[in-house]
């Protein structure tokens, strides 16, 4: 009867749980970091560069919407919303969240401060 339990796997103890453990735990740890590098990561430097693009959203912004829509912002509302003007006569209110890109700033702006330090630094010569 004895030596019947005794050839019974189920009653022995496995001989190598212990390196097979820490080897399971050692490849989820690296599985883990793989991931944490290649796709957690850049998620979330995406997702702060969105948050900062969308916080520096001003009047006369070139946009365009997830959907599509191409135009300039008319004004920035504190609720989180603006208002695009897609046409001289048509101007639609989006959510900050709905831009998808900020093609370029107002080039009149950008145009008239940098002919106005070329001049000062024209005047300096």
């Amino acid at each position: 009867m004895n030596s019947l339990l005794t050839t019974l796997p189920v009653l022995q103890a496995p001989a190598g749980t212990t390196g097979s453990m820490m080897s399971t735990i050692v490849m989820f740890g690296l599985i883990f970091v793989i991931f944490y590098f290649l796709i957690i990561r850049p998620q979330n430097k995406k997702q702060k560069e969105l948050q900062k693009m969308l916080a520096g959203i001003q009047k006369g912004d070139k946009i365009v919407t997830i959907g599509g829509i191409h135009g300039v912002v008319h004004a920035v509302k504190e609720g989180g919303t603006v208002v695009v003007k897609v046409d001289d006569a048509c101007k639609i209110e989006f959510s900050k969240s709905a831009i998808a890109t900020v093609l370029n700033r107002d080039s009149s702006k950008e145009s008239a401060e940098k002919a106005g330090s070329d001049k000062g630094e024209e005047a300096a010569k």
